[in-house]
């Protein structure tokens, strides 16, 4: 399935709880859809910079990246990167980010500087995703300003469905605030063991009070998943027979759909 006529389809991965498969499901989506003919650009908005490490980017080959795209980078072709997928760019982040909180403390347009760059972004791009850092900080509203939509992903336990309630409670904020456009693309459950009964407990729950936001795929929890970012490659090129592989591709193809009925 082809959806490669869309242009500029921004899209923020997040979730203020570490730990849910934020960073995987933005390699891993982006990745399926560079696989179909989308040609899709992955900003690392984290200071940890994983989605650049998964996606086999040294820590020598990230300058420039989203720290100096937020300073005053002229030209935002240089902090952009060729990655292992064909048709799939990145922008890298390195620890520095940690710093642009300070640092802009007392520009006016702190919270808007990945906003000013996004008009133009769109227009070479079929899908732009934002791998977003744990946290409601600086880095994530900015994010949240400049996307057209939100991909949640949720941890199949107990303590996901806290946070959930606590970023919802975000959505509203920013929308009635600052982007009122925003809405949710999906809630993607991760790390769902059939095995586990609080995993079907938590599904249950999710669909109860999102309904139709959430996402019919869900993520199983597979090692080949934890194991490819070791070998700087998305676990669809690492394994693509792995269950979680699947998976991913099968949400890729859901959100598609989705995008053509909206």
């Amino acid at each position: 399935m082809d959806n490669s006529d869309l242009k500029g389809k921004l899209v923020a991965v997040t979730n203020q709880k570490g730990g849910v498969g934020k960073t995987t499901t933005a390699i891993n989506i982006a990745t399926s859809l560079a696989a179909i003919n989308n040609k899709v650009l992955l900003i690392d908005l984290d200071p940890q910079g994983n989605a650049s490490t998964g996606l086999g980017i040294g820590l020598n080959d990230r300058f420039p990246g989203s720290y100096e795209m937020l300073g005053e980078l002229d030209d935002l072709n240089e902090a952009i990167k060729a990655t292992v997928v064909p048709g799939l760019e990145i922008i890298s982040a390195t620890v520095d980010l940690s710093a642009v909180e300070i640092e802009l403390v007392d520009e006016k347009d702190r919270m808007h500087r990945l906003h000013k760059h996004a008009a133009k972004l769109k227009k070479k791009y079929n899908y732009i995703f934002i791998d977003c850092p744990p946290s409601l900080g600086l880095l994530t509203i900015n994010a949240l300003i400049a996307a057209d939509s939100l991909l949640i992903p949720l941890q199949c336990e107990f303590f996901a469905l806290e946070g959930l309630s606590q970023l919802n409670k975000t959505i509203e904020r920013i929308k009635l605030n600052l982007n009122e456009k925003i809405y949710i693309e999906g809630i993607l459950l991760t790390m769902y063991d059939k095995r586990n009964r609080i995993s079907e407990e938590v599904k249950k729950e999710v669909v109860k009070y999102f309904g139709k936001d959430v996402f019919n795929t869900i993520i199983p929890r597979n090692v080949k998943l934890s194991e490819a970012p070791s070998h700087g490659l998305p676990a669809i090129l690492y394994d693509l027979n792995a269950s979680g592989s699947k998976a991913y591709i099968k949400l890729a193809r859901e959100m598609i759909r989705r995008l053509k009925r909206r």
